[in-house]
Formats: C-alpha cells, sequence, structure tokens
C-alpha cells in the first residue's frame, strides 16, 4: 500500500504515525503543498492524506482508494473530479482545542482586555478607575451566547462557558438541538438567526461552509447583533461577508470579532494578507492565523484516526467517519 501525505500538521507525529499503520506501507511525505510535486507521486498511490484534493491531483491517481482530510472540513476536496469508488473521510479532535480559543477570545473582548493591553503600552491606563468617561465592562456571567452550528466545536465551547453563568441559543440547518437536553435556553433553525443576533451577547459561528451557508451573516445581521455584540468565528471565513464585517467593526456598530478563518490564504511560506480589506487597522479585532484548533493534543488524535483508517482500509473493514 502506498500512502501520500501532503499535510505538514502530520509531519510532528511521523514516528507515531508510521508506528500505527501496516507495516511494509510505502509512505511519502510532502511537507509543504506543491500540487505538482504531489501529484507526480499519487500515480501509484492508495491513501491521500491532506486539506486540499485538486482534480488535477484526482487526474494523477487513477488507483487511490481513500482521500483522507487531516482534519474535519471538506470544501477543499474536488469531489466531483474524484472516481465513484474512491472514498473520503475525516477527523476531528480539534473541538477541545478551539473550545480553548472560544472561552478565552470571548473573556478578553467582553472584558476589553485587547484595547487596554494597545493603550498601557503607550502610557495609557484605560479602565473606569482613572478615566469616568469609560464604563465598568461586563463580566461573563449572565451573558447570552448565540451559536450558529452546534457540532463538535459548539457544544464544547458551550460546556465552558455555560460553567461561567452564560445563558444561550443555537439554530443548525437541520434544527434538530434539544434544547432541555444541551441546557440552551432553545434552538432552531438557519431562518431563526435574525431572533439569535438580536438576542445574543456573544455569537459564536462553527456552522459548515456550503452553498446554504456562504454569505449568511452580513449588514442586518450585524445590525441585530449590535453595538455590545461580539462575534467569533471559527467555521469558515466566507461564512461572514467580509466587507459587512470589516464595515460592522470599522464603524462599531458592532463591539468587536475574534476571527480565526479568513478570506485568503498565504502561500506555502505563510506571507500573505487575510483579505482583500485593511483589517490589521482595525483595534476591535482579534486576528489569528486559523490557530485555533492547533494544538499537540489535536494533531495526535487526528494521526491515530487517520492510520485506524488505512488498517481498516487495508484489511477490507468499513472506515470511519466517511462523508461520501
Amino acid at each position: 500500500m502506498r500512502v501520500v501525505i501532503g499535510d505538514r500538521n502530520l509531519s510532528p507525529h511521523r514516528k507515531l504515525f508510521e508506528s500505527l499503520i501496516p507495516p511494509h506501507t510505502d509512505v511519502i511525505w510532502h511537507n509543504r503543498f506543491d500540487e505538482a510535486a504531489i501529484a507526480s507521486d499519487l500515480a501509484d498511490a492508495d491513501v491521500y492524506v491532506g486539506g486540499r484534493f485538486t482534480a488535477a491531483m484526482a487526474a494523477a491517481a487513477p488507483r487511490l482508494q481513500l482521500v483522507h482530510v487531516a482534519g474535519a472540513g471538506t470544501d477543499n476536496v474536488a469531489f466531483a473530479a474524484l472516481d465513484p469508488r474512491t472514498r473520503v473521510a475525516n477527523t476531528f479532535h480539534h473541538e477541545d482545542s478551539i473550545a480553548e480559543y472560544v472561552l478565552s477570545s470571548a473573556i478578553m473582548l467582553r472584558r476589553g482586555f485587547i484595547a487596554q493591553d494597545k493603550a498601557l503600552r503607550g502610557g495609557l491606563w484605560s479602565t473606569s478607575v482613572y478615566d469616568d468617561a469609560l464604563g465598568q465592562p461586563l463580566s461573563m456571567n449572565g451573558a447570552h451566547i448565540g451559536f450558529v452550528g452546534f457540532g463538535h466545536i459548539g457544544s464544547k465551547s458551550w460546556n465552558h462557558l455555560r460553567a461561567l453563568g452564560c445563558s444561550g441559543c443555537a439554530v443548525t440547518g437541520r434544527g434538530t438541538i434539544d434544547p432541555v437536553a444541551t441546557g440552551l435556553s432553545w434552538a432552531g433553525y438557519a431562518a431563526d438567526l435574525t431572533r439569535l443576533m438580536t438576542e445574543s451577547d456573544i455569537v459564536v459561528v462553527s456552522t459548515p461552509l456550503t452553498e446554504h451557508t456562504r454569505g449568511m451573516i452580513g449588514p442586518d445581521e450585524f445590525a441585530a447583533l449590535g453595538s455590545d455584540g461580539v462575534l467569533i468565528n471559527v467555521g469558515r471565513g466566507p461564512l461572514v461577508q467580509q466587507e459587512a464585517l470589516f464595515d460592522a467593526l470599522s464603524s462599531n456598530i458592532i463591539r468587536a470579532a475574534a476571527i480565526d478563518v479568513w478570506y485568503s490564504y498565504p502561500s506555502p511560506d505563510g506571507i500573505g494578507d487575510p483579505g482583500q480589506l485593511p483589517f490589521a487597522e482595525l483595534p476591535n479585532l482579534l486576528m489569528t492565523p486559523h490557530a485555533s484548533g492547533v494544538t499537540e493534543d489535536t494533531f495526535v488524535g487526528r494521526v491515530r484516526d487517520i492510520a485506524d483508517n488505512i488498517r481498516r482500509l487495508e484489511r477490507g473493514l468499513t472506515l470511519a467517519r466517511t462523508v461520501r
């Protein structure tokens, strides 16, 4: 069996991965995504592991049995180009790490710590203790959290936030969340998004990116969230309209945002702007490089899942977490 790996996040765990897959498996590692270089190794490949799989790669891989994404999202897989016999699987394990990000960014932005940090670096003690024009910030106790999407990430984040005395609600595409069982105030469909934005102090976006969810948060939703509202996006950048996000922050239509997922991504050397607008100029924005789920715990768990599916494939067993 030949396995081609095109995800550099797995490289630190190479020894573990190779200890878990069937003996004598031929593994080819690529530490950067180079479409042509990867495609040249796919002619005899049975498995490709990586977050991006293009039509050109599919054309170069006539015997490929499995595309295994090294994460949850499959929006960068060219499904239409795949042979119908090629299966696609994903893996998770990022929910604990992302929930930590949601919790920490919610506290930092609701309490105004980012603005205070910037001010103090310039010698200004930006607190109501010294400035009567500044109000006393609110704690998380009593904050209402709205979840747009309530899967692994949303439910784990809710477990942390409810422990601080928050209340919550959620909207999902299927609308199948039981509010009593989850401890939410209510749960509904995507059609209830405006209600969620209006009622929430903090909105956590983690729904998958599809043709139905792309651009689902725009000017009307930000207006509903209001000037004290905080947005945290850990799903996909295009779930939120780019210009609307910039306008909402620059015009103080909302209080602040934490954005970990973006509209454009860098070259393999990690250099590049995250969007077409000057987000870096905004003082009320926490910018992170799609790193909320990037921890050792996340990728050790993913390595184990991927290796398990390769063993299953080799033995002719049913694969886990297939998405087609």
